[in-house]
């Protein structure tokens, strides 16, 4: 009994977890096969680490806010051939995030953009680094929010301290003068010390009109473009392509169909 005691003292005072769950089971197992005490404590100790690695991946998906739990690997590259597969494969190696590179997809709604980011994303938090995911929408709220508070410089502070920021659905809604501003502080803030991924459906051309101003389109896209890559996605919505399954979808007629109306 004083044995276990001070056995579970020392396991309190590490905060191991997994340890106390299937330590009987191994010494056990340990006697039975007469497994030498090293190789047991090697066992113990690989599985409380696996143990903590797990809670660390959790804890850090779950600070990073993002909307689903979607992989590369469920990602259907032959439904959108116009994505190069192994370009994808590469980035996964994080050597941008590393190089504090930007990211871009840019294509039109419901092409993969953001299940591309996600992934991308998860391999970020599973290298250890931070990562945060927030919409363009939400971003543009939390920052006119801030302003009217007299908080913004902590909000900024915030969206430039991960490794990783991760923007959707840039231009789906104009921003005004106010939220340009600040979203230009991020960009200037994070250049060349913090990557940025964005999805968009609008080509850099129109950039001008999602931030109500052309010369300040022009200094965000300079300081984004940089030092980037950016993934350009044409093909058909994977939410169309599901309801096609479904039967939602009519035969065309009149020239036109229900997707275009």
């Amino acid at each position: 009994m004083i044995l276990q005691e001070r056995l579970e003292a020392a396991i309190r005072h590490f905060g191991w977890v997994r340890i106390p769950e299937i330590i009987h089971q191994h010494a056990e197992e340990a006697s039975k096969a007469n497994i030498p005490y090293l190789e047991f404590l090697d066992k113990l100790l690989a599985e409380e680490l696996l143990a903590k690695h797990d809670r660390f991946i959790q804890t850090r998906t779950r600070l990073a806010h993002l909307p689903f739990r979607k992989t590369l690997d469920q990602f259907d590259f032959a439904f959108q051939p116009s994505v190069d597969e192994r370009r994808i494969r590469d980035l996964s190696t994080l050597r941008f995030v590393e190089h504090q590179e930007n990211l871009i997809f840019l294509g039109p709604p419901g092409v993969g953009k953001t299940h591309l980011a996600v992934a991308l994303g998860l391999e970020a938090i599973k290298r250890r680094y931070t990562v945060y995911f927030i919409t363009a929408h939400d971003l543009v709220q939390t920052l006119q929010s801030a302003h009217m508070t007299n908080t913004i410089k902590q909000k900024i502070k915030m969206f430039t301290k991960p490794d990783l920021l991760i923007i959707d659905e840039i231009g789906y809604r104009k921003m005004d003068e106010t939220a340009a501003h600040f979203f230009f502080q991020i960009v200037s803030e994070r250049y060349e010390r913090g990557s940025i991924m964005l999805t968009s459906n609008k080509t850099f051309g129109a950039w001008g009109d999602i931030f109500g101003d052309t010369v300040l389109a022009t200094a965000i896209l300079d300081r984004l473009l940089h030092h980037s890559s950016t993934i350009n996605i044409k093909g058909e919505s994977y939410r169309i392509k599901e309801k096609k399954k479904a039967g939602f979808f009519r035969p065309e007629s009149s020239g036109d169909t229900e997707a275009d109306r």
